[in-house]
């Protein structure tokens, strides 16, 4: 099946009409470890159904090694080693802000030749520039999770200092994303969200992101693209505050840490929502019966006659995802979301 064109997936995104169907964005979150780890074979499942966004992946600082084109292209103050057998959310790339001077002496070059991909070709589909951890999410993974939680209150100044710098990082970004690739949005993630209440209240939300999140959203409009956020959990409190300041789209709505009806006659006007099929127990767990039955009520909640509505997995696939469950997701998605049905 032909998949939709930028203008179909541009107008769905700003409430501007329907396309002839709801967009398909399922590939984004399809990995090869459901293929054997092939990505030939991926490629060719693949092929038999849409995906109706064409996604780049603008390449962000290692942890602690640059990549070949850019060996200093890395976070890390220079010589910082990860430790063994301890979880990313444990380890401190800045154990001590008084330490942070050093890190900002050698903070990554947003002109980096690693980061802007050397040639994309255009196919007549919407371009996504894709990146991963935005402001809480890069936190934590340099200063661990629980001095993250507590920076807030214990040393507010110096995250203010980093979410500026970081801000900085990502404005340059942005400009060289639409300028060498002609990007038509961009899709970042930032978790800040746990499955029963979002990581921190509103008053810190307010504080510490809001206005950084701000300054991301008009450099987008003012670009003339969008912005898609991903959060996983329950981040009800935060969508009033991010829609006022313009954003464009929202995944996945997690299933389980929110009412989907509630969501969509609160907000469903006012935002795109990237609908996450749940990716916790449905895909693995379920039938194909329950998955066609889980595609209808999204399609049936969320789709509105402005558009405002995608469909996508909540999250990447993991090896025990049955692959009789993605033929019921992909051949409902298409039934349900046609117009024409």
């Amino acid at each position: 099946m032909k998949p939709l064109g930028r203008e179909d997936v541009v107008r769905v995104i700003e409430g501007k009409g329907a396309a002839e169907r709801v967009p398909l964005l399922y590939d984004l979150w399809i990995y090869g470890n459901l293929f054997e780890d092939s990505a030939e074979k991926r490629t060719e499942w693949l092929k038999k159904y849409p995906c109706d966004v064409q996604e780049v992946f603008l390449q962000m600082p290692g942890v602690t090694e640059g990549p070949a084109e850019d060996p200093d292209f890395y976070w890390a103050m220079p010589g910082t080693k990860l430790e063994e057998n301890i979880g990313l959310d444990s380890q401190c790339l800045i154990p001590d802000w008084e330490e942070a001077e050093e890190f900002y002496r050698t903070f990554p070059d947003p002109e980096s030749v690693a980061l802007i991909p050397s040639k994309v070709e255009r196919d007549g589909r919407y371009l996504l520039g894709r990146w991963w951890y935005c402001y809480f999410e890069r936190l934590w993974s340099i200063r661990g999770m629980e001095n993250a939680l507590t920076d807030f209150y214990l040393y507010p100044e110096e995250v203010h200092k980093l979410f500026d710098r970081l801000t900085k990082f990502y404005l340059r970004i942005m400009e060289r994303a639409k300028e060498e690739l002609d990007v038509d949005g961009f899709f970042v993630s930032d978790d800040i969200g746990t499955q029963k209440a979002p990581f921190f209240s509103l008053e810190i939300f307010r504080e510490f992101f809001k206005p950084y999140y701000k300054q991301l959203f008009e450099k987008a409009h003012e670009l003339g693209t969008h912005f898609w956020l991903h959060s996983c959990g329950n981040i009800e409190a935060f969508l009033p505050e991010f829609i006022e300041i313009g954003l464009d789209v929202i995944h996945p709505i997690q299933k389980n840490t929110m009412d989907e009806k509630v969501i969509s006659e609160k907000y469903g006007d006012k935002i795109c929502i990237l609908s996450g099929i749940d990716v916790q127990y449905l895909m693995a767990f379920g039938t194909p019966e329950e998955v066609e039955e889980e595609v209808k009520f999204l399609i049936n909640t969320y789709q509105r006659p402005e558009g405002r509505l995608m469909m996508t997995m909540g999250n990447g696939s993991t090896p025990d995802w049955k692959i009789a469950n993605l033929e019921a997701m992909y051949e409902t998605s298409l039934k349900v979301g046609d117009k024409k049905e």
